[in-house]
């Protein structure tokens, strides 16, 4: 199964729109998409090694473009959004955020950007808190691109041997990384 699922992304990484597919993935994953953009990323990193930073650059650029749209959206919208924050299970996730900016500010929004908390909390929420806005687009940029220069870097640097290894132990790890993004809501939900 997971590996029917590989061999598509990797076709669909080859494919001549695969940029502007992943800059729009970029831009939707920190508004509203569920999904990290890593998952487009990583492969169209082993589909053109040699364009591991420009892919990269375009996913920072695509993720800060889709911050500049979560922004508005809780400095203007925040009451509109909050039952939708509760019905999609993040209002925790918000208030976690709400808590983070007024302890930390900046440096909030730069460990997010890096970490896998979902970034259009954040993004939000940092709307939300009217936090300046050259500050917000400095945080994001920095943030977001050390994570996906890191990944694209190490996919990049682990070349053709990575891999081989990864397939031969893909669908392993494909039922691995549900059974704990399971557990993780689980506890989210139930902590």
């Amino acid at each position: 199964m997971f590996r029917r699922l590989y061999d598509w992304t990797m076709l669909k990484a080859r494919h001549r729109h695969a940029r502007g597919w992943l800059f729009g993935f970029a831009v939707s994953e920190a508004v509203f998409f569920p999904i990290p953009v890593d998952v487009l990323l990583a492969p169209m990193v082993m589909a053109a090694r040699d364009r591991w930073w420009r892919l990269a650059l375009l996913t920072t650029f695509g993720s800060v473009v889709g911050a500049l749209v979560g922004y508005p959206l809780g400095y203007f919208l925040i009451e509109t959004l909050t039952p939708l924050l509760h019905d999609v299970g993040y209002w925790d996730a918000y208030q976690h955020a709400q808590d983070w900016f007024a302890k930390y500010g900046f440096w909030a929004l730069l460990v997010a950007g890096f970490t896998p908390i979902p970034f259009k909390v954040f993004t939000i929420a940092a709307g939300a808190a009217a936090m300046p806005l050259l500050p917000f687009v400095a945080a994001c940029a920095v943030g977001r691109a050390g994570r996906f220069i890191l990944v694209a870097g190490l996919v990049a640097l682990a070349g053709p041997t990575f891999e081989q290894r990864f397939l031969r132990y893909i669908d392993g790890i494909g039922w691995a990384c549900l059974a704990l993004i399971g557990i993780g809501l689980l506890f989210w939900r139930f902590a």
